[in-house]
């Protein structure tokens, strides 16, 4: 729920977004810590892109900009990319991630 505007028309995406940043990084800090982080390089990278463009996608939203909704497309095309190399690894947190990522790109491709 928006603190200021509880109306936000955009606030299931905007917090689906969020969470999804959150996720990310979450799941970014957990991959340089396991043994295999030399092979986990192209997915932190993505973690990271994932974490600013859902950072991004929200704020617009919040703005109302008028380029909110072609964010959100850029938004669920890096998401989806970032599921996919998450599930490159069998650990608890890159599934969780990647399914979070999923969540969030399917709430951004219904934006209109």
């Amino acid at each position: 729920m928006g603190v200021v505007n509880m109306n936000n028309k955009n606030q299931t995406c905007i917090d689906e977004c969020n969470k999804c940043a959150q996720a990310c990084l979450e799941c970014m800090k957990m991959c340089l810590e396991e043994p295999d982080v030399a092979n986990r390089k192209k997915c932190i990278a993505k973690l990271h892109e994932c974490a600013c463009i859902c950072k991004e996608a929200a704020s617009f939203m919040i703005t109302d900009s008028c380029h909110a909704i072609d964010l959100c497309k850029l938004c669920a095309t890096i998401c989806e990319e970032c599921a996919q190399e998450c599930k490159t690894f069998k650990d608890d947190h890159c599934a969780k991630c990647a399914a979070e990522c999923q969540k969030c790109a399917q709430e951004c491709k219904s934006m209109q």
